[in-house]
């Protein structure tokens, strides 16, 4: 026996015995065709690649050839370790694997509709009651001291270009949707609420007031608390302008009796900076309103 037919001999022995353990791994990993594939690809592999080894061990003509050969035989460490890669393992995954939570369509379909500012200020609900409502061109009188109005709620909305006219005491006012109008009111026992109004001006005597959604709009005020504006812009305010008979005594019955200044201390809800709010100012005294008697209006 030959130098070269005794190397064969020692190697063949080795890759018999790795082939005999890969092979009964094989048989005791083929429950399925997804595990059987791998193990089946590197038993190809590892054939063709024994085969070569011996094809060249057989041609090989020197020591040098032979020590070439042995260094392609992988030690029983490195065929584990590939065969170890090859072999299919169990999927890792998380037990409590957390599931996207998915979009409730209903909640999806609520944010595309949802309408815009100016939509909800055009679908305002007006309140019911006693009130004045569209009217355009026109003046409108009421005196609450002869009706049953007096002490109670007044709504005034969708007016545009209108002179209004409300002397003695009610309860509350509310404003809205109202264009181009000019609106003198005595005391308010409550407060006032102005809802979208543009190029307006309002004289109004209250308790409290407050202005959502107004543009280019005078206020001529007096009022226990500091009148505020949210999205409103251009507007401007003034001490109150009003007189009529009977109405000092309306004024101080109604806890309005003195002026607070407090028609010069406005909050814009909506402008949280230290620097004076851009949306609100005040109207020079040479502009202000001369005070309008309207004891003659009926």
């Amino acid at each position: 026996m030959d130098e070269h037919s005794t190397a064969a001999e020692s190697i063949n022995p080795k890759h018999q015995a790795l082939i005999d353990r890969l092979s009964t791994r094989r048989s005791a990993t083929t429950t399925s065709s997804d595990t059987a594939r791998p193990v089946a690809d590197f038993l190809s592999s590892f054939a063709s690649s024994k085969l070569s080894i011996e094809q060249s061990l057989s041609e090989s003509r020197s020591r040098a050839d032979l020590d070439h050969i042995s260094s392609l035989d992988l030690d029983q460490s490195s065929f584990d370790s590939a065969s170890s890669s090859l072999l299919p393992r169990k999927k890792f995954s998380f037990r409590n694997k957390p599931q996207k939570k998915e979009e409730d369509p209903k909640n999806v379909a609520e944010i595309s509709v949802e309408p815009s500012a100016i939509d909800k200020i055009s679908s305002l609900s007006v309140r019911d009651g006693p009130g004045f409502r569209n009217e355009k061109d026109t003046t409108l009188v009421k005196d609450f001291r002869q009706c049953d109005v007096g002490q109670g709620e007044f709504t005034l909305s969708d007016l545009e270009n209108c002179r209004v006219y409300l002397k003695g005491t009610v309860r509350a006012l509310f404003f809205y949707r109202i264009r181009n109008c000019q609106v003198f009111t005595g005391p308010v026992l409550g407060s006032v609420l102005i809802e979208d109004v543009s190029d307006s001006l309002f004289v109004l005597a209250s308790h409290q007031i407050r202005i959502h959604h107004a543009k280019a709009t005078d206020f001529f005020l007096r009022v226990r608390s500091r009148p505020i504006i949210e999205d409103s812009n251009r507007v401007r305010f003034a001490p109150y302008r009003l007189t009529y008979e009977g109405i000092e005594d309306e004024l101080k019955e109604s806890g309005l009796g003195e002026e607070t200044g407090n028609w010069a201390n406005v909050d814009d809800f909506k402008w949280l900076r230290a620097v004076q709010s851009p949306n609100w100012s005040l109207i020079p005294e040479e502009e202000w309103l001369e005070i309008a008697d309207i004891s003659q209006c009926k």
